[in-house]
């Protein structure tokens, strides 16, 4: 039996009444991810609206992940200080603000400040709603609802490759974003209305804030467990591949450096979303009832992303065949999933008053390895000529960075979590009856 399968005193009880709660985290989460990657399938007519380089295009999303990466932490503290309904609430309205702002932007400058406020919006909405699950589902359940999250999430993915850029073409830029942008409305009211932060009978007991000597303290001992740290590599190296080809580069790659049609590389960037949610349904069963092949799944889609990313680059002749893009799409579609192991190891070395902090934590390593890889790229890029084979080549060297943290940190997080296993068990078994 896992750590995380071990029966818990006061263990949420699941239920009709909990899905209906964390299905209202879950809508903001999708709504936050179409506005997120709506740029992924716009960035070339952002480059003709704003008549701007390959450099300056990849600040937007470098700009949004900054101001995301840079928040995973003060919302972690947040989430855990004030509940998840008031950070939620908050994340609703800017990431709403960002998108239409976007929309109206006449220019450059308008429009970056606006994916700064989206990318803020942004960050407050994916660990409140692991904040909501883990308060509302028992702890057994935690890597299924965790997957299941990140799904619905890749769907709203599939809404910017598939809709948003549909409407590009067919309304324009301006009804496009600004039209997108009712969509907060809609799950700003759910919000309001439905939303909960935890069930009746399972409110979680005062905590002692003291400023910012709570503030240290938080992110202190979950620094300290070697789980947390773990967590985070395991993020930063799985999560970046398919993200930085989602969010920018993916649509120029296919269609300037392999000839593709929009519509042809539109259609491979859906692929992508579509192996996402296939695998997150796979990795979230597996994880649940074999917890020992937490490391193994992620090392593995790691070794096969080096591998396809290295046969397309390395290919001869100008352009990759369309098998091997195929190919390539499809293994990227595992990367999502694979990050989302890192809350996996997080979850069970931190106890529930610490639950936001270390969720921030590992959330914060797959975009900023995001943020440098977008960076790397658009400055390769520009520097080479748009040669795309160096520019991407920079995706081996944060790899090989992760696969070595990971490895230094796997053997100390598998014995800590078998020391609080022995520990629950021995405590259960004196607990009275």
């Amino acid at each position: 039996m896992s750590a995380t399968a071990v029966p818990l005193p006061g263990d949420p009880p699941g239920g009709r009444r909990a899905a209906t709660v964390w299905g209202v985290g879950v809508a903001v989460y999708f709504v936050a991810v179409i506005f997120r990657t709506s740029l992924g399938v716009a960035g070339l007519d952002a480059a003709d609206r704003f008549d701007v380089n390959a450099s300056a295009l990849s600040t937007f999303s470098i700009l949004q992940l900054l101001v995301y990466a840079g928040m995973q932490i003060p919302v972690g503290l947040m989430v855990d200080r004030l509940g998840t309904k008031k950070v939620l609430t908050l994340g609703v309205i800017l990431f709403t603000v960002g998108q239409l702002g976007f929309a109206l932007s006449p220019s450059y400058g308008t429009a970056l400040a606006s994916r700064a406020l989206l990318g803020c919006g942004d960050a407050m909405t994916f660990i409140s709603v692991l904040r909501l699950g883990s308060r509302w589902f028992p702890a057994r359940r935690g890597p299924l609802i965790g997957q299941v999250a990140a799904l619905f999430g890749m769907a709203g993915n599939l809404v910017s490759t598939v809709f948003i850029a549909r409407m590009l073409h067919g309304l324009g830029w301006t009804a496009t974003f600004a039209g997108s942008s009712a969509a907060g409305l809609v799950v700003l009211v759910l919000l309001l209305l439905f939303l909960k932060d935890h069930p009746d009978g399972h409110e979680p007991p005062p905590a002692q804030h003291a400023g910012s000597a709570f503030v240290r303290k938080q992110i202190a001992e979950s620094w300290r467990e070697p789980g947390t740290r773990l967590g985070m590599w395991v993020h930063f190296t799985t999560q970046f591949p398919a993200m930085v080809f989602l969010l920018l580069w993916g649509m120029p790659f296919l269609v300037e450096a392999q000839g593709l049609s929009r519509e042809t590389a539109g259609e491979l960037l859906t692929l992508v979303v579509l192996c996402n949610m296939v695998v997150g349904l796979v990795y979230g069963q597996v994880i649940a009832r074999h917890h020992a092949a937490r490391a193994p799944l992620a090392l593995g889609t790691v070794g096969a992303t080096a591998l396809l990313w290295a046969a397309t680059l390395v290919y001869p002749g100008d352009q990759a065949p369309m098998w091997l893009l195929i190919t390539l799409c499809t293994v990227l579609g595992a990367c999502g999933p694979a990050s989302m192991i890192g809350f996996d190891f997080a979850r069970p070395a931190n106890p529930p008053e610490r639950q936001g902090t270390a969720s921030g934590i590992v959330n914060m390593g797959g975009f900023v390895a995001s943020m440098t890889t977008l960076l790397a790229v658009g400055v390769l890029l520009d520097a080479t000529g748009d040669n795309y084979r160096i520019a991407f080549s920079s995706v081996f060297v944060l790899e090989a960075l992760g696969i070595g943290q990971i490895l230094r940190l796997r053997a100390r997080t598998v014995r800590r979590e078998r020391e609080r296993l022995v520990a629950s068990r021995v405590e259960a078994v004196h607990v009275p009856a």
